[in-house]
């Protein structure tokens, strides 16, 4: 089975991001970072009503452009498979105006895509403590980085992996805990108007 790529024929904005340029690239977008169960997607969402703009997960964009689940394209063609799917995906949405996006966890392990999105938004990391993350994923049977084995020993592994290219690459680091979703948007609004 092949899955269908469902890219357009939009122009690669990787290239010239790469050469440092900037002309044509919107800061105004906002991109959340972090691992999985952090709130990236409800955040995102909540934030992106608070300031009227367009909301975007890259993960749903890809299962729109494919037409499968994730879990399907990561048995199909393995992580490295998923992760150029991710970096097609973030090239276009990256070309868009006054965007929030939640990114994929995994989004940052590519350079390029780290590129990406440095050079087109401000980068919000949502950091939050293991056990946390590990309470709003254990009954996700969606994740396929975290099937099979101790789930929570995997988000420990995750975490000491991305945490520093998470941080090293955050505009801002805001930490997630028991503050519920609408604390944390209203933060994050307070935090942009600064």
């Amino acid at each position: 089975m092949r899955l269908h790529d469902g890219a357009s024929a939009m122009h690669s904005c990787c290239e010239s991001v790469l050469l440092g340029n900037k002309d044509g690239f919107n800061l105004n977008n906002i991109y959340f970072i972090g691992l999985m169960g952090a709130g990236k997607t409800t955040i995102g969402r909540m934030l992106s009503k608070q300031l009227d703009k367009e909301f975007y997960d890259s993960d749903v964009e890809i299962e729109r452009r494919t037409g499968v689940r994730i879990p399907l394209i990561f048995e199909l063609e393995g992580e490295d498979g998923f992760r150029k799917r991710e970096t097609l995906a973030l090239e276009e949405l990256c070309q868009l105006n006054d965007i929030i996006m939640a990114t994929g966890g995994g989004a940052v392990l590519m350079p390029e895509n780290r590129v990406l999105l440095k050079n087109s938004g401000k980068i919000i990391y949502l950091r939050g403590k293991v056990n946390d993350l590990y309470q709003r994923t254990r009954h996700d049977k969606t994740r396929p980085l975290l099937q099979g084995g101790n789930m929570k020993q995997k988000l420990e592994r995750l975490y000491l992996e991305r945490d520093p290219i998470y941080t090293s690459l955050a505009d801002y680091i805001v930490d997630t805990g028991a503050q519920s979703a609408l604390e944390i948007t209203t933060y994050i609004e307070d935090l942009l108007k600064k």
